[in-house]
């Protein structure tokens, strides 16, 4: 069987998620099966996490959660825009800015929430971005092992044709 190793390459530089076949970046919010990573939400693959909007609600209803980059604008999460049609949230109310980045800090950087909490948020964050950065090593290595395996059962092939 010849295999044909830049397509392995190409496939093996990023995680897929087998849900939506786009590549998983490690901003992106995941979830797991098994050995199977996939988007959270396929068409919002950068929005918060369960866990995340249940701290917020939780620990952040009555205070600004984000601000406006464009218009200076401060909200609170209850007060900040969506877009059901194209189906985006956290969004200024006023021009339309995608605020999720800034929800997110403002959650891991709240002293409203306990630190024990905060931190162990933050820890689940890192840990599934590492997932999706390792994983990304660990395929390239496999990459390099089955380039090296090919060449060695090609030299094999040949070495055998020789011989005959």
């Amino acid at each position: 069987m010849c295999y044909r190793p830049v397509l392995l390459a190409e496939q093996m530089t990023q995680p897929i998620c087998p849900r939506c076949r786009r590549s998983i970046a490690e901003s992106d919010t995941i979830a797991f099966d098994g050995d199977q990573i996939f988007h959270l939400d396929c068409r919002k693959p950068r929005d918060l996490s369960h866990e995340e909007r249940a701290l917020l609600f939780k620990y952040c209803f009555s205070h600004a959660v984000a601000m406006c980059p464009d218009c200076k604008q401060s909200f609170r999460q209850q007060e900040l825009g969506s877009d059901l049609l194209g189906n985006r949230t956290h969004l200024c109310a006023h021009c339309r800015v995608d605020l999720t980045d800034g929800v997110r800090a403002h959650l891991y950087a709240c002293a409203i929430l306990p630190e024990t909490v905060r931190r162990k948020a933050r820890e689940a964050r890192e840990a599934a971005q590492r997932l999706i950065k390792e994983r990304d090593r660990l395929t390239s290595e496999a990459f390099v092992l089955i380039a090296e395996a090919e060449a060695a059962i090609a030299a094999l092939r040949e070495t055998m044709r020789r011989a005959m």
